[in-house]
């Protein structure tokens, strides 16, 4: 009996030495603060870091300004297109060159304007044509139309080149937003010196948020300015053939003025003959 009655003191002493109840707040209190966090969109932006919503914010900027040029420079490439196939065609079935500026008298575009500026060409070259012959007045209208030509094409690829920043640039910006945000992640295990996944996981869904904004914005950027760069090609492409049609004019103006001049020097000759 007194054996029992010892060993018994012993045991009982034993027992509140084990942290039982201890061991298990801290674990229930993490598991709480886990479930609780909010793991939408929203709520993971105003849980991220400054720096991290920083760099969600300008995304998000560059999103916008992405979706805003291309309603820009989809309806101005729209008109411009459709007045250069206007123009084209009135070249195209042209005469002479006094037939195409007739039928774009009252139309805008630069279909138009290069068929001005030929005319222009040709009026202040009228006085040496007859002395000279026509291959300056050939070679300086091509210029002028090169260079509005070259002119229309670079202000239609005005705003094009945002486009590929923001392609380009786009995914390392949410890649430092996840560096930074993965990077407080494991600051926030050392301290709290635990690896429970109600406790991880959130700071690392917030950084990999950025991330994902940044595809979102640098994927329609990409797409977007391959579709504008082969419109714009396109494009210039109907200027050149414009172009080359009104030099077509002007060379046909210059042989009927030639061939006019010749038949008025070789008349009185015929007649003088008969």
């Amino acid at each position: 009996m007194a054996n029992e009655a010892a060993v018994e003191p012993a045991v009982d002493a034993a027992v509140p030495s084990v942290p039982v109840s201890g061991t298990a707040e801290p674990s229930e209190d993490i598991a709480e603060k886990g479930i609780a966090h909010d793991l939408s969109p929203e709520g993971m932006f105003m849980a991220a870091d400054w720096v991290v919503k920083s760099v969600m914010i300008s995304l998000a900027l560059a999103s916008v300004l992405t979706w805003t040029v291309w309603l820009a420079k989809s309806l101005q490439l729209f008109g411009a297109r459709s007045r250069a196939l206007r123009g084209l065609k009135a070249v195209t079935q042209a005469r002479q060159l006094q037939d195409a500026l007739q039928a774009l008298e009252k139309r805008g575009g630069v279909v138009a304007g290069m068929v001005r500026a030929a005319q222009h060409e040709m009026r202040l070259s009228d006085a040496a044509i007859d002395q000279v012959g026509g291959d300056g007045v050939k070679e300086r209208v091509a210029s002028a139309l090169a260079r509005i030509e070259a002119g229309a094409g670079r202000k239609m690829s005005n705003g094009t080149g945002v486009l590929a920043s923001i392609g380009s640039t786009a995914p390392f910006v949410g890649l430092f937003g996840t560096v930074w945000g993965i990077m407080n992640s494991f600051i926030g295990i050392a301290e709290t010196q635990t690896t429970n996944l109600a406790v991880v996981a959130p700071g690392i869904a917030e950084a990999l948020l950025a991330t994902a904004i940044g595809l979102v914005a640098a994927i329609p950027a990409v797409i977007i300015y391959n579709v504008f760069a082969r419109s714009v090609t396109g494009y210039r492409q109907l200027l050149a053939d414009a172009g080359a049609g009104i030099e077509r004019l002007v060379s046909r103006d210059l042989d009927f003025r030639k061939s006019a001049r010749i038949a008025q020097a070789t008349k009185p000759m015929t007649m003088a003959a008969e």
